[in-house]
C-alpha cells in the first residue's frame, strides 16, 4: 500500500512535543518521568493510525501506553487523534523496532503489542518480519520478567511463520487463537486493518507468549 504524502508531518510532531517524544534516549529508565507516574508500561510496535492504542489507553488509564511508529506520515495520523483525545497516559515515539533497547532499559516493559505488522512474504525479506527472531531477542530483553507479547494478525502465513519463529527461539506459548473473533474473548479491541479485514470476512489470529528465560 503506498503511503499518502504529508507534508506538514514533521512539522506538526515537533509542534506537539507534549505527545510526541523528540528525545527519547535521554528517557531510557526514565519513562515513568515523563507520565509523572508509576504506572505500568505497554508499548505497541507499528501502531499505525493509532485506534488501538487511544482506545486501549482510554479503557485502561492505569497503564502508560507507548505507540512506536517508523512512518513520519503514519504516526501524524496517530498524534491527530491524540490532540483530540488529549489522553495523559499516551506518548508517541518515532523509531526503529530493532532499536528498542536504545529507549527502554531491560526488563522495564510489562507489554509489547504486534498488530498486524507488515508480513515481508518474500523470503529474502525474512529479518525484515517482527517476528524474526533478532527482533525477539530485543523484546525479550526490555520485558520484565511477567511480561507478555501479544501479536495479532489475519494472515496466515505470517501467523505460522511466527509460531515456528516462537518455538525455535523458546518462547511459551500462553493462548494461541486461530479465530480471534469467535472466540471467548471479549476485551478484544480492534485496529483499523483489524476492523477493515474482518469485515472482507478474513480471520483474525492471536498469540500471547511469554520468554523461558524470564521464568
Amino acid at each position: 500500500m503506498r503511503l499518502r504524502h504529508k507534508p506538514y508531518a514533521k512539522e506538526k510532531l515537533a509542534e506537539y512535543d507534549q505527545y510526541v517524544v523528540t528525545e527519547a534516549l535521554g528517557l531510557k529508565g526514565r519513562w515513568q518521568e515523563r507520565f509523572g507516574n508509576e504506572n505500568p508500561i505497554h508499548v505497541e510496535i507499528g501502531c499505525g493510525k493509532g485506534q488501538f492504542i487511544i482506545n486501549m489507553a482510554k479503557q485502561h488509564p492505569e497503564i502508560n501506553f507507548i505507540g512506536i511508529e517508523l512512518q513520519t506520515s503514519v504516526i501524524v495520523t496517530a498524534l491527530e487523534k491524540q490532540i483530540e483525545e488529549d489522553l495523559p497516559n499516551v506518548q508517541l515515539l518515532q523509531a526503529n523496532a530493532a532499536d528498542l533497547t536504545e529507549y527502554f532499559e531491560k526488563n522495564k516493559v510489562d507489554r509489547i503489542y504486534l498488530t498486524f505488522s507488515d508480513p515481508w512474504p518474500k523470503n529474502r525479506h525474512e529479518k525484515r518480519r517482527l517476528t524474526y527472531q533478532s527482533f525477539l531477542k530485543v523484546y525479550e530483553t526490555i520485558l520484565n520478567p511477567e511480561g507478555e507479547l501479544h501479536f495479532k494478525t489475519d494472515n496466515q502465513k505470517l501467523f505460522e511463520y511466527s509460531l515456528v519463529s516462537f518455538s525455535h527461539y523458546s518462547a511459551k506459548l500462553k493462548d494461541v487463537y486461530l479465530d480471534l473473533h469467535n472466540s471467548d474473548v471479549t476485551d478484544n479491541v480492534m485496529t483499523e486493518y483489524e476492523e477493515k479485514f474482518s469485515k472482507k470476512g478474513n480471520r483474525i489470529y492471536k498469540a500471547v507468549l511469554t520468554f523461558d528465560s524470564h521464568e
